[in-house]
């Protein structure tokens, strides 16, 4: 039997019941099988990861092995990776080859981790369902013929399957935690600065931030700590040092102040996820938490003032897409100009478009005011809200997508019914803090979770929060029984 999450895995490998290339083999062999039903991966790296595996097991051999050694995982294809394309999910760059690998690849690289290729996404991270992706849409393992979430859809649907322990992904206004709340998953998105964005295909840069996906807060907690720290290669990066995320894991939290925003009960929120948030609620104050109610009202305008900012910075970001330097390029082009606007136009899908377009809009000459300034004044009373809330309390809780799954192609031609998909999420984002996503039950038989969220550089008493709850419950101990194939919304069983 193949464990399942990698503190089981670490454990196997250390008694030499099991070896990486063992391990490599069969999950490199199931997601060939299971791929092509859910379209979660671009790109199965099966000689790299074998090469990988190998020299894991000479170093498990050695006794020169980190507690990663041997563990495999997959990247979001955001992320640069030496050799391997890394297309960011756009024909712009479905010929591109990355010269060089991202700082996160390179930490779990250097960590002894195996990578067993790239998983799908929404095209530039743009999207709340991974359905905007060149390569198609991933399908939600509980029920094939529902969204997995997004823009890291593919990495979460990927773990949740069971295809590998762990996957990266990169949360901008909540893609890291909102498809690991829809796939039943855990999803980590670290303080904004924690974590170096060298390398990573930029969307939004005063937004996005990597993290980890997997099956547990304690897994999550490996990962983050193989991952955090500065880099001198990304100015953003934060000085502060990193932490040993997993020697707080078993402290007690009783006693803990945890806050529940009002604004996120309202009428917004799905019947069936309230109800499992407010099981979810009754088993932390099981566990000895306080619970309190916060009144943040300026969350409400969260998404509009997190749509105004990404799309701005995501128009100056995309600018060197010009079919000149690398990436897509038009064929028999009558002039420079027709290259530039028929590159830019066939390589880029309709959703970065239409970013795009509304970035440039609210940055141009008499708008720049209305609309970029204004939300940038709302982004600083966001982080108010949340500073005053975080001297209240510990952490702060709340759902972490206010519905479960909902079907493929619901809400592709309704694009502000989509981004309300980030309520809950796009807040956090703007204030740069850490929050961590961990099942909470089902609703109609579709995961659903919660989110912790904690003051920055907090990111080891939210995973010991996450921890606790899930040493109490077993929701992310349950995984889609038949992954393979079919609608499947059990709600129990072994991993497939």
């Amino acid at each position: 039997m193949i464990p399942a999450t990698i503190t089981a895995m670490a454990e196997a490998l250390r008694r030499r019941s099991l070896s990486s290339s063992e391990l490599t083999r069969f999950l490199l062999d199931k997601c060939k099988r299971l791929n092509p039903g859910l379209n979660c991966m671009i790109t199965i790296s099966e000689e790299q990861a074998m090469a990988q595996a190998g020299r894991a097991d000479a170093a498990l051999a050695g006794g020169e092995a980190t507690p990663l050694t041997g563990i495999p995982v997959i990247h979001k294809d955001v992320f640069c990776t030496e050799g391997v394309k890394s297309s960011c999910g756009s024909r712009m760059l479905d010929n591109f080859i990355a010269p060089y690998s991202a700082t996160v690849v390179e930490r779990l690289e250097r960590a002894g981790m195996v990578m067993l290729g790239k998983s799908n996404m929404d095209e530039f991270a743009m999207g709340s369902s991974t359905e905007t992706s060149f390569y198609g849409p991933t399908a939600n393992p509980w029920d094939r013929d529902r969204v997995p979430g997004g823009s890291s859809g593919g990495s979460a649907c990927a773990v949740a399957c069971r295809l590998s322990p762990a996957a990266t992904g990169s949360d901008t206004g909540g893609s890291i935690r909102q498809p690991a709340a829809l796939c039943g998953v855990t999803g980590l998105k670290p303080t904004y600065g924690r974590v170096s964005r060298h390398g990573m295909i930029a969307f939004a840069s005063s937004l996005d931030q990597a993290g980890p996906i997997t099956i547990t807060a304690e897994d999550s907690a490996l990962l983050l700590q193989a991952i955090a720290g500065h880099d001198a290669r990304d100015s953003t990066s934060a000085r502060e040092p990193a932490q040993d995320y997993a020697s707080a894991l078993e402290d007690s939290i009783a006693g803990i102040s945890l806050g529940v925003p009002r604004q996120c009960l309202g009428s917004d929120l799905d019947a069936g996820v309230g109800t499992a948030f407010t099981a979810a609620l009754d088993q932390l104050q099981k566990l000895g938490a306080k619970v309190t109610e916060l009144d943040m009202r300026h969350i409400r305008m969260a998404v509009p003032a997190y749509y105004v900012i990404s799309c701005a910075e995501c128009s100056s970001n995309l600018a060197r897409y010009d079919g000149i330097r690398y990436g897509y390029r038009c064929r028999d082009t009558a002039n420079l100009e027709d290259l530039y606007l028929r590159s830019r136009a066939e390589g880029f899908g309709r959703e970065v478009k239409r970013r795009i377009m509304l970035g440039a809009f609210v940055l141009s000459a008499g708008y720049r005011e209305a609309y970029y300034q204004q939300a940038l004044k709302v982004r600083r009373l966001i982080l108010g809200d949340f500073l005053a809330a975080l001297e209240k309390v510990e952490v702060i809780v709340a759902p972490c997508a206010p519905t479960p799954a909902f079907p493929l192609g619901a809400k592709m031609d309704d694009p502000v019914t989509m981004y309300l998909s980030d309520l809950f999420t796009a807040p956090v984002s703007l204030a740069g803090l850490p929050a961590v996503s961990v099942p909470m039950g089902f609703s109609d038989g579709l995961p659903v979770g919660m989110q912790a969220i904690g003051g920055r550089f907090r990111e080891a008493r939210i995973l010991n929060l996450a921890h606790q709850y899930q040493k109490a419950v077993q929701w992310h101990e349950r995984a889609p029984t038949a992954a393979g194939g079919g609608a499947n919304r059990e709600t129990g069983g072994a991993a497939p």
